[in-house]
C-alpha cells in the first residue's frame, strides 16, 4: 500500500486563499507583530462571519505576588447569570489563549466568540484568563498568573455558580504549556481535584526537543520555522539554557506526571508542535494518567479557527463539546496502573 504525501486538507486551502489577500506582512517587533495579528482578528473574524453570541460575563483583575495583575472573564452558559444559591453547581473550565507568549488575549473577537460557544454548547462556566505578552514580561510571571487566575476560579467556584470538584484547565498552543503548567502547579501546591486538562496543539517542551519539523516542511521551510520557534522562546524564557528545561517552562520534561489530572490532546497532522502534544500524551500515559491524543488530518497550527468553513474545525469543536460534558458526570474509576 502506498500513501500520499501529506497534504493541506482543501477546505482549509480554500480559506487561506480567502484570508491571504487581506493579511499584512508580518512586522519586524514583537509589538508590531501584535498590532497587526489584532487587527487580523477583527478582519478574520468579520471575513468568516464569527461573531460572539449572547453570554452573561463578569471581569475580574487579581493580584499576582511579585508579578503583574492578572485579567480573568468569567462566562455563563446563559445570557443572565444564574443565581448560585438555586443553580446545580456547573463544571468550570480554566481556560487560556495561544497565541506563542506574544499576541493575542480574551478580546480577541475570535477567542471571545469560542468562549462564549464553548460555554453555551458544553452548559458550563468558563474563565478565561489573561496574562502578560512577552517580550515586556517574560517567564516566570506567566505562570504565575494563571495559577492565580486557576485558584480565583477553584476558591470562588461556588460564588459563580460552580462546582470546586469539577474544575478542568485547558488551553490551546502556547495556553496549553500554561494550562500544563497550571495543573503541574496545583500537584505542587494544593492539589485539587483537578478533572481534566483539555489541550489543544499545545507547545510543551521549550528546548525544542520534540519538535516534528517534518510535520509542517511543506509549509514553512524548516529552517525558518526552527528560527521562528528560537525567537519564540527566547522572547519569553530568556537567554539561559538552563531554564528552559524547568517543569513550569516545559510541562513535558516534568521528572514526573504521576498525578495529573487525566488529559485530551489534539494535535494536527501539519503542525510541528504535534510531536510535543503526542509525546506528552505518551509520557502521561507512562505514568499512569488516562489520557486521549487525537490528531486531525490535514489540518495545520491554526485551522481549527475555521468553524463554519472547515469540517475538521466543525467536528474539533463538537469533540471538545462532548469532552466538556462529561464533566457534568461522575468521572470513570479507572483502575490503578504502575508508572514504567
Amino acid at each position: 500500500m502506498s500513501f500520499k504525501k501529506a497534504r493541506v486538507d482543501a477546505f482549509v486551502t480554500a480559506v487561506e486563499k480567502r484570508l491571504a489577500p487581506l493579511q499584512e506582512p508580518q512586522g519586524k517587533t514583537a509589538q508590531e507583530r501584535r498590532r497587526k495579528a489584532e487587527a487580523f482578528d477583527v478582519v478574520m473574524t468579520t471575513e468568516l462571519g464569527i461573531t460572539p453570541i449572547p453570554a452573561a460575563t463578569e471581569e475580574h483583575t487579581i493580584p499576582v505576588p511579585g508579578h503583574p495583575d492578572a485579567r480573568l472573564r468569567v462566562y455563563w452558559p446563559t445570557e443572565e447569570r444564574p443565581d448560585p444559591v438555586t443553580a446545580a453547581g456547573l463544571p468550570i473550565l480554566v481556560y487560556f489563549f495561544g497565541g506563542g507568549f506574544e499576541i493575542a488575549g480574551i478580546d480577541w473577537v475570535w477567542w471571545d466568540a469560542t468562549f462564549r460557544e464553548r460555554a453555551r454548547d458544553a452548559g458550563i462556566i468558563l474563565v478565561a484568563g489573561e496574562y502578560s505578552h512577552a517580550p515586556e514580561v517574560t517567564y516566570p510571571a506567566q505562570p504565575e498568573q494563571c495559577w492565580a487566575v486557576f485558584e480565583w476560579a477553584a476558591t470562588h467556584a461556588r460564588e459563580i455558580g460552580g462546582d470546586p470538584e469539577r474544575l478542568a484547565v485547558g488551553g490551546g498552543s502556547a495556553g496549553g504549556n500554561l494550562a500544563a503548567a497550571t495543573a503541574l502547579m496545583n500537584l505542587d501546591r494544593s492539589n485539587r481535584p483537578v478533572r481534566l486538562q483539555v489541550l489543544e496543539m499545545p507547545l510543551l517542551d521549550m528546548t525544542a526537543g520534540h519538535l516534528d519539523l517534518d510535520a509542517q516542511a511543506s509549509l514553512v521551510p524548516k529552517a525558518l520555522f526552527r528560527r521562528l520557534a528560537q525567537m519564540i522562546v527566547g522572547q519569553y524564557l530568556g537567554p539561559g539554557k538552563a531554564v528552559r528545561r524547568e517543569p513550569y517552562a516545559s510541562p513535558l520534561l516534568a521528572p514526573s506526571l504521576r498525578g495529573m489530572p487525566p488529559a485530551v490532546i489534539y494535535t494536527a497532522e501539519l503542525d510541528a508542535l504535534r510531536g510535543d502534544g503526542e509525546a506528552y500524551a505518551r509520557a502521561l500515559s507512562e505514568a499512569g494518567v488516562p489520557v486521549t491524543c487525537l490528531r486531525l488530518i490535514g489540518q495545520n497550527h491554526g485551522s481549527g479557527s475555521y468553524r463554519g468553513h472547515v469540517p475538521a474545525a466543525d467536528h474539533l469543536h463538537r469533540d471538545l463539546v462532548a469532552t466538556l460534558r462529561t464533566l457534568h458526570d461522575e468521572p470513570v474509576a479507572y483502575p490503578e496502573v504502575a508508572a514504567r
